[in-house]
């Protein structure tokens, strides 16, 4: 890989259990289930909290670099799945609450994240 990459890697295991799986990032053990288990954590659940934390960091940063202050700030992301075929989304909606910046100001970086 060059310099320029970075490189995420999971591990992801059989637990012995159908529906359950064992996952490693560095350090971070945790237990990922498919929806028809569900007790644990899904694989949807940890998609989306991927998508909706990358937002919270995005902007808080780009918050930073333009001297725009954030308070507090919450995304909200809620998918929807057929019962029928859970491996698709149909849909997912993306919500961001930002408690500090004017409207104009929190769009413009909700903006970058949607550009970026």
């Amino acid at each position: 890989m060059s310099e320029q990459h970075l490189v995420n890697s999971v591990r992801s295991y059989s637990s012995g259990t159908v529906g359950r799986s064992l996952n490693t990032v560095r350090n971070h053990h945790f237990v990922i289930d498919s929806p028809t288990l569900g007790e644990a954590l899904t694989s949807g659940d940890a998609f989306l909290a991927g998508i909706s934390s990358c937002g919270v960091n995005l902007v808080e940063r780009a918050a930073q670099e333009a001297g725009i202050p954030v308070r507090r700030m919450e995304v909200t992301i809620d998918g929807l799945r057929e019962r029928q075929n859970p491996a698709t989304f149909a849909r997912i909606d993306l919500h961001f609450t930002l408690v500090g910046p004017t409207r104009e100001q929190a769009e413009q970086l909700v903006g970058r994240y949607k550009d970026g």
